[in-house]
């Protein structure tokens, strides 16, 4: 009776999101400690997951979800493996209306570069991203197919990759330079998200003006961020990393929701998002453990588990699942919810249950 109460009165996603913050702030204050990186280095990606029942937000996909449909759920993760954003929408939904709702609706990260595959680029992305101050740097596909832009006519090789073949559209941007003023201005003080915004200009019948401004002034940032990525093998080196700590989110996310053969149960998008940030914090909560647990380790006096520790903070291998007992029983009362590791917020260590098994 008192779960029923819980998940009734308590689980809806304002609340859940609040949870999810308190363990990113103590997250965020354990992994300072290590000195992962001077800029924080973010990405997300899109999960696809099968409806069992019939819900307005999923939609059919033949590739993913056969005969059924399904919904996308997409996380937003960081260089330490911190969730700190997620949400669900149809399959066939471009992830790219959605990169920038990630970016400015959480107030723990801050991101200073942000990573993506192909489904979540566009080039008014690129513009938005320059104009909110984090440097965009997506994964693409066929890169080499992709266009150079520069500021006047030039003649090109076929041969030749770095030399712009096409030239911009200097004055579409000036003539509507005020109006992507309030329109990054909006996302930015968050009065409106990116996504709702995208959805109004492409709800027009022919492409709107100031959406083809936006596009004009994202390929200056989508042209130096070729030309960076094709000269610099670390910047390459740092995004493949960041977007394989996805992957594993992704696996991760079906080791968390192992039952009803992986689908999601909930027809309503509300009930679909209570879900899923559901799921954030239980990930979230279990990379906090691992974080205090090889606090825990460094400061043994066994130098066999310091040298673990230090091996494991080497290859950035914080995200593992295997000595959580999943299948387990869990219990969340206060007598059997013991501090092990001398925290001293309490609300922390309520969502830390004792279903653990040993490294």
């Amino acid at each position: 009776s008192i779960l029923e109460n819980i998940a009734r009165q308590y689980m809806h996603v304002d609340n859940i999101k609040r949870a999810n913050d308190c363990v990113l702030n103590k997250l965020d204050e354990i992994a300072g400690y290590f000195n992962i990186s001077n800029l924080r280095h973010t990405s997300s990606d899109g999960q696809k997951y099968n409806i069992d029942g019939c819900s307005l937000n999923a939609s059919a996909w033949y590739k993913y979800h056969g005969t059924g449909k399904g919904v996308s759920s997409y996380i937003f993760l960081d260089d330490r493996f911190a969730h700190f954003y997620a949400t669900v929408i149809s399959s066939s939904e471009r992830e790219a209306c959605y990169v920038l709702d990630g970016m400015m609706h959480n107030h723990i990260v801050k991101s200073d570069i942000h990573s993506t595959d192909t489904h979540g680029f566009t080039e008014a992305v690129f513009g938005l991203m320059h104009m909110m101050g984090i440097t965009f740097a997506p994964r693409l596909k066929n890169l080499s197919d992709q266009i150079l832009y520069g500021f006047k006519s030039t003649k090109a090789n076929e041969d030749d990759f770095i030399t712009p073949k096409k030239y911009l559209n200097i004055d579409l941007i000036k003539q509507n330079w005020d109006d992507i003023l309030r329109f990054s201005a909006t996302i930015k003080l968050r009065y409106a998200s990116s996504s709702q915004l995208f959805k109004r200009l492409n709800s027009y019948s022919k492409q709107h003006t100031l959406y083809k401004a936006l596009k004009e002034f994202g390929k200056i940032s989508k042209t130096l961020f070729i030309l960076k990525y094709a000269d610099d093998l670390e910047f390459r080196q740092s995004i493949e990393k960041q977007l394989n700590r996805g992957e594993n989110s992704n696996k991760f996310s079906k080791a968390v929701a192992f039952g009803n053969n992986q689908e999601i149960m909930f027809e309503e998008k509300e009930e679909q998002e209570v879900a899923e940030n559901c799921r954030q914090l239980i990930k979230n909560t279990i990379i906090l453990w691992n974080y205090l647990y090889l606090v825990k380790m460094l400061q043994s006096n066994d130098q066999t588990m310091a040298q673990y520790a230090l091996a494991t903070l080497k290859k950035g291998n914080v995200l593992a699942w295997k000595h959580i007992l999943f299948h387990g029983e869990y219990d969340l009362s206060r007598e059997n919810t013991h501090d092990d590791f001398g925290l001293a917020d309490p609300k922390i260590m309520a969502w830390i249950y004792t279903g653990f098994r040993g490294p």
